[in-house]
Order: C-alpha cells, then structure tokens, then sequence
C-alpha cells in the first residue's frame, strides 16, 4: 500500500478537478486485527470538517466554504487523509455553476470512494460558526490525575476495573496523541468516553490512553481499538467512544463509536479546533 499512496512524497497540487485523487482504504484490513467481522458490535460515523474549500463560480469569482462531512462506520471504505485534501483542492481553480452542483458532485465521489453513505454540509463560515460554536464537553476529565507514566507503548492490558458497581460516566482526556500510520506524524485528539457498566478504574483508563502515545493507525482504527478494548477488559453494558482530533492539511477527522441503539454523533467543535 505504501507504493501506491501520496501521502509522505513529494506532491505536484493539483489546480483542475480530479475525482481519481481519492484513495480508499478498506476498513476491514485493521478490523480483521481486532477480530471484528462479520456484523460489527458498534455503529457511528467519521465526521471531517473541511476549513480550506474553493472554488470558482460561473463568472470565475472564489467561493469559499466550510464543508461538514459523515461517512457512515458501515462504508466499506476510509478515505485516505492527504488524499482528501488534494482531491478539495482540486476545486481550487475549476468552475462550477452553483453551490448545489458542488455539493452534487462531492456526494457522487465521496460516496463511490467510501462505498457507503456520505452526508454532507457545505456552509459559508458565518453560517458554520452559528452552527458549531467552539464547545466543551459536559463530563469528568481524567487529565489532573496525579499518576506516574512509563508506559508509551500500546498496551491493552492497563486497562481494568475500579469495583463491580454499575455506574453511568461521562469521561474526557485531551492527552491522546497517536502516530499516522505512514508518515509518522502526530496525530492529537480529544477523547470522550461515555459507558455504563461496572466502574472502570480511572487512572488505569488515564495510563492506557496515553499508551496511545507511540501508536502508529488511522484515526478511525484508533476509535475502533478503544471501543474493541474497552468492551474486552471492562465489559460496559453501553459504550460510547469519540475522539475529535485537530486538523491536519485543513481537515480534522472526528470518529463515533457506539452501541447505544439510536445514539448518533453530535459535530461539537472544541476548542482545539
């Protein structure tokens, strides 16, 4: 795979439209690693807000636009990150008739590529500030712990219990930091963990997270190793897991993961974004 990607070469940015830009990723490739086949123990979504989107109207003056993008968690496929972003680019100097017909055209690719459902917003940047304001999540930051760490290195089995008592908790931490899969770059999120379920020890929870540290995966296969791991060693009746990642080339990557029927993600923009 890493032959045929762009991603960490050299780059020529294209300046006409270019569906073929986009480079697909099975989900399933890492999800055969967490033993997930067949009907997945979780639904949800990966929202991208897109903040560097152009293009030219039909009298070739620059429309700019903020793009809100869902990919449903059943698409066969993830969208490569750079290769989103050359493929947005693309627009940069192409003309289209109407914002209608730019938003018809990155439906037909997005969801060709991901071979699954893609919603999508396009939205000028007063509109998108009025509808996602810079927010704070409601629940208990795991970040004051005083704890001792030694342990940067993926590590499933710090995570454990507290007692047998069933509680409902909303839990936070802004210390995730994973690597990209193939360039190596850091990646930083902020991660809600919502559950009922026997009490999971706190700052095991802390030390596991930060485990993250050195770990090399896509986003979404992140979201999908906690919510995996989570299930295994603490064994929650429900299970919440959402991280929201800072941008990277003008894009933030947002992975929802549930089991919560009828639970969906809601697009709240923290403040590192």
């Amino acid at each position: 795979m890493d032959n045929e990607i762009l991603l960490g070469k050299a780059t020529e940015y294209p300046n006409q439209y270019d569906a073929a830009l986009l480079f697909p990723v099975a989900r399933q490739n890492k999800r055969d690693e967490l033993g997930l086949t067949g009907a997945m123990p979780f639904h949800g979504g990966d929202i991208w807000n897109a903040y560097e989107m152009s293009w030219l109207n039909d009298k070739g003056r620059p429309q700019v636009a903020i793009g809100v993008f869902e990919f449903d968690s059943n698409s066969i496929n993830i969208i490569e990150s750079k290769s989103f972003k050359l493929y947005l680019n693309s627009f940069n100097q192409s003309q289209f008739s109407n914002w209608r017909q730019v938003k018809q055209t990155l439906s037909e690719d997005l969801s060709k590529a991901a071979q699954g459902q893609v919603s999508l917003e396009l939205l000028n940047p007063i509109e998108y500030n009025a509808q996602y304001p810079i927010q704070q999540w409601q629940a208990i930051s795991l970040d004051e712990l005083d704890i001792e760490i030694q342990q940067y290195d993926y590590t499933a089995a710090l995570l454990k219990l507290a007692t047998d008592e069933i509680v409902s908790e909303k839990l936070s931490s802004d210390l995730l930091k994973s690597n990209c899969l193939i360039t190596n770059q850091p990646d930083w999120a902020s991660i809600l963990i919502e559950y009922k379920g026997p009490q999971i020890d706190r700052e095991a929870l802390l030390k596991y997270l930060i485990s993250f540290r050195t770990h090399n995966e896509f986003h979404e296969q992140c979201v999908e190793r906690v919510f995996t791991d989570i299930v295994l060693f603490c064994q929650p009746q429900e299970l919440t897991v959402y991280a929201r990642y800072t941008r990277r080339g003008g894009l933030d990557i947002n992975p929802f993961r549930t089991n919560v029927v009828g639970k969906l993600p809601e697009n709240i923009r923290l403040s590192r974004q």
